[in-house]
């Protein structure tokens, strides 16, 4: 067995190994040579390396989303470790557990103007749950640091930055090593519920219920449980399209039913419970309407956080969600109301003017969303981009089969593919990934990495430019906008595909989509399939579409 030489090196990487932590995506790079040694050459860690730190972080990322167990990041010192900081800002909000460990010169090295030497201790400060600034020599104070950061990620489920110093040499080995460091085992703090009848007695006197269902992990609510809060004509369950819950009662296009809606229509719709589980809500619309007509009582269902996203919040439950309806909805009585006749009318005539709408449309980006989610395969893992993608996807229905994700913590566009292709190793599954053409391009970094799964795929949407930006209330046609918003563009994804050893296909109306979706489904190694539609058309189609729905 090979270690580094240096025993602080070895005590990180043994309590790591002590924690069952097994993943390490490692940037190259001299300072880290010790840690870089260390995991390379212990056959029970899984290492990956990926010479983008800012594409590491987010295919780290993406392998935690889907084993939901910390995975360890290695840099060398100085900026290297700055371009962690985006998928640090969206692990923290999405509440994905990563172990950021950052190799450091020595303290005395420090604003002296050494070269590659930057103030690196709690340099993530706003977005971490630990930060743990070790000294340069191994140690017990430090063993229990690492173990304090180790342990906190797991059992809070988010990053933590362990920031270690080396002083050369730095690549000496030995066979056995040095340290015995000590392990402390974490405790998970299994929290209760209250005392329910306060509850209980609020819900059972509510004609009125919302469950609004955000980001969520397929499976997490038994069907039980669904279909209890189904049958209740008090409840209403609004589900994103990233919640991963399937029910033929509930409402799935959130904003195809409210976007429509008359200031009296609001107000009938109005709960009298907010029920949230899950991550960030994407609907700007029924953020909009729940903070102008609050409910009486919100509660969120979270074994962690609770945001006051609706500015109503009035409880939060610490424990899982199917753990509370479990325990809370055998206690409560359906109540006598309308709620849930009246939305599930409303969906079926909101479903028939969406399909007519469908009918008239040229082919644009509602088109092609239309067209492909019919077509994907079923049991595949669907990664969607931020910007105008999720929110196109929110309008139309997905295969209940389909696991469906999105980085919705800091809703950026930067790492969304990369994210993608770390969830595509980690899960095994077949994944597609829909994206824009600006975070695309934005991310085609995440292209240089030699693990992509030949079953990988890419839709890739090209409307030159940031789409989005003109159906803001900003848009206006002129060299402003398109320069600086919109960022009109005339690049293309071939060469990089060619690049990158991808299949690429291409297509800029219908009839080709249908008939290369096919041959880009059929392929056999990591492919990319480019949709063309028409810049000055998308945004008039998107604003028409709620205008039909009346």
């Amino acid at each position: 067995m090979i270690y580094p030489k240096i025993p602080l090196a070895q005590s990180i990487l043994e309590i790591c190994k002590a924690k069952d932590l097994h993943d390490v995506v490692i940037s190259p790079g001299s300072r880290n040579a010790p840690l870089t040694i260390g995991f390379a050459s212990n056959s029970e860690f899984t290492c990956y390396s990926i010479a983008d730190e800012r594409c590491a972080a987010f295919f780290a990322m993406g392998i935690a989303q889907q084993k939901q167990k910390p995975v360890i990041l290695v840099c060398t010192s100085g900026s290297a470790l700055l371009n962690y900081y985006p998928a640090v800002a969206e692990a923290f909000y999405s509440q994905i557990p990563l172990v950021v460990i950052s190799a450091d010169r020595p303290k005395n090295k420090i604003d002296i103007g050494d070269g590659q030497t930057i103030r690196q201790e709690n340099v993530f400060a706003n977005h971490i749950l630990f930060n743990a600034n070790l000294s340069e020599e191994a140690s017990e104070e430090n063993d229990l640091m690492i173990n304090q950061a180790l342990n906190v990620a797991v059992v809070q489920k988010g990053p933590v930055h362990i920031n270690a110093p080396f002083e050369e040499p730095l690549y000496e080995t030995i066979e056995k090593r040095s340290v015995n460091p000590v392990t402390v085992n974490f405790q998970r703090e299994d929290k209760k519920l209250p005392n329910l009848d306060v509850f209980v007695n609020q819900w059972n006197a509510a004609k009125k219920k919302l469950v609004l269902i955000g980001g969520n992990y397929p499976n997490e609510i038994d069907e039980v449980v669904l279909n209890h809060l189904a049958n209740d004509p008090s409840v209403v369950v609004m589900t994103e399209v990233s919640s991963n819950v399937h029910h033929p009662d509930f409402i799935t296009n959130i904003d195809t039913i409210i976007t429509p809606f008359t200031d009296v229509e609001f107000k009938a719709f109005q709960p009298d419970i907010l029920v949230s589980v899950g991550g960030m809500i994407v609907s700007k619309r029924i953020k909009a309407f729940i903070r102008s007509n609050k409910p009486e009582q919100h509660w969120h269902i979270d074994t962690h956080r609770a945001y006051d996203t609706f500015g109503c919040l009035t409880q939060h439950f610490e424990v899982n969600p199917n753990k509370f309806f479990k325990e809370f909805l055998p206690k409560t009585d359906a109540a006598e109301s309308d709620y849930n006749q009246r939305a599930l009318d409303l969906k079926t005539f909101r479903k028939e003017k969406h399909m007519d709408y469908l009918k008239t449309i040229p082919f644009s980006d509602m088109k092609v969303f239309e067209t492909i989610f019919p077509m994907l395969p079923e049991n595949i893992q669907l990664q969607i981009s931020n910007s105008s993608p999720i929110r196109y996807a929110q309008l139309f229905d997905i295969h209940s089969s389909i696991e469906v994700f999105c980085n919705r913590g800091t809703s950026g566009i930067d790492g969304s593919t990369t994210t993608a292709i770390g969830a595509a190793v980690a899960s095994a599954k077949p994944t597609v990934m829909i994206t824009g053409d600006v975070s695309f391009f934005y991310d085609s970094n995440a292209l240089w990495n030699n693990y992509i799964p030949k079953d990988f795929k890419i839709i890739l949407i090209n409307n030159r430019g940031g789409g989005i930006f003109r159906i803001l209330p900003g848009h206006q046609e002129t060299d402003v906008f398109n320069t600086f918003f919109e960022t009109t563009h005339s690049l293309n994804a071939e060469h990089l595909a060619k690049m990158y050893g991808f299949d690429y296909f291409k297509c800029s109306d219908e009839a080709g989509l249908k008939s290369e979706m096919h041959s880009f489904l059929a392929a056999e190694k990591p492919s990319i399939i480019e949709i063309f539609t028409p810049t000055e058309v998308n945004n008039q189609v998107l604003l028409n579409y709620f205008k039909n729905l009346k």
